[in-house]
């Protein structure tokens, strides 16, 4: 049994590093490509079937069953294309504030106008970029100084394609367990649209009380979580 932990938009595989150590399994933080061990990928070529084949890449490398398939935030949009790829090697799904945007739409057609456009203007060349700022605000809610300091010090830029393309949710209909960890202090994926992905999955569902980097914020709180259900 293992953990297999895909992270969200502006974030590498580090953004896991907290929570590691507190995992009662082998588990694997995959980098998407454009970051990471795999920034040699320009981020604006990168599709979200670019995505899914970095996460089967992973798991295949070190032949990996009875997964525990974890995506935070806009790993939503991944996760079902991993589940097409690899069933077989899937035991369960944990989405953390998982962005799942209806069937055939996109991220963005999901954000407030005013807001979109806002996003739409950080778009170019294919590329998602966030100011420091702003991820501030969004990210580090329930984080002191230090702790907001190190998780900003981890922000990049990100692939468009994660808010632009539309988005294909064909694997949540497999027949694997899934578990939504629904963030109480988000400010990022704010509680509206973290019930809409509840009420598009129908999955279980855990409160915990954190902001949107709740495996920073709260690594041991967000592992017991884990743990639980990797039984």
């Amino acid at each position: 049994m293992s953990y297999v932990l895909i992270h969200g938009a502006g974030f590498g595989a580090n953004c896991w590093d907290e929570l590691l150590p507190h995992l009662n399994a082998e588990a694997v933080a995959v980098d998407l490509p454009g970051r990471g061990r795999r920034s040699d990928v320009e981020l604006g070529t990168v599709t979200l079937s670019d995505c899914a084949d970095a996460v089967r890449e992973d798991v295949e490398a070190k032949d990996l069953q009875d997964v525990v398939l974890v995506g935070h935030s806009f790993a939503g949009v991944t996760v079902p294309r991993v589940l097409d790829l690899i069933p077989q090697r899937i035991r369960q799904v944990v989405l953390v504030s998982a962005v799942v945007p209806p069937h055939g739409t996109r991220v963005l057609d999901q954000i407030d106008p005013g807001v979109r456009e806002l996003v739409e203007q950080s778009i170019a060349g294919g590329v998602y970029h966030q100011t420091r700022e702003g991820a501030a605000a969004l990210l580090c809610n329930d984080m002191d100084g230090t702790t907001a300091t190190s998780t900003l010090d981890r922000l990049t830029d990100d692939a468009a394609a994660l808010l632009s393309e539309t988005v294909n949710l064909d694997g949540y209909r497999r027949d694997i367990p899934r578990t939504y960890v629904h963030l109480t202090q988000d400010q990022c994926y704010v509680e509206e649209l973290q019930q809409r992905s509840i009420a598009q999955l129908r999955p279980d569902v855990v409160d915990l009380d954190t902001g949107h980097m709740a495996m920073i914020s709260a690594p041991g709180r967000l592992a017991a979580i884990l743990n639980a259900v990797h039984g």
